[in-house]
């Protein structure tokens, strides 16, 4: 996977100012995760947001709006090679037949909205070793019969 120069220049500011996505979370008032995906791309900010975002990083006013641009969302045609990603890949392979069932099961033949959709991590501490929590909620959306 390739990142956008962009990116690299969002994510270098970052951590020379020592920031961490929930800092930027309450500077601009925008979910973590959201946040990140307008770094890495996967989404696209308002001009307000951008703004903040910029501001907050300490960036050229200049990249306020690349950041508004639609972006190209995904990963792409390929299986993911880094460990992290690949094991949500990983998860739906082993049980994304069995997911989609239940829902099924719960809601009718449809599917969840990847728009009207939020993320949160959550980080669950263990004696056994901190778990990630990873929290999807997205509006079922049935099919039409027509």
């Amino acid at each position: 996977m390739s990142i956008p120069e962009i990116t690299q220049i969002l994510l270098t500011a970052k951590k020379n100012k020592g920031l961490s996505f929930n800092d930027l979370e309450k500077m601009i008032g925008r979910d973590e995760v959201w946040i990140a995906s307008v770094i890495y791309r996967q989404a696209s900010a308002s001009e307000e947001e951008a703004s903040k975002l910029v501001y907050a990083l300490g960036l050229d006013s200049k990249y306020t709006k690349e950041l508004t641009e639609f972006p190209i969302k995904g990963l792409g045609p390929v299986v993911p090679t880094d460990p992290l990603i690949y094991r949500f890949y990983e998860v739906m392979q082993v049980y994304g037949m069995p997911l989609k069932a239940v829902i099924h099961e719960k809601f009718g033949d449809g599917i969840m909205s990847a728009i009207d959709f939020t993320l949160d991590v959550e980080k669950e501490e263990d004696l056994k070793g901190d778990r990630v929590k990873v929290i999807m909620s997205g509006k079922f959306l049935p099919y039409k019969k027509w």
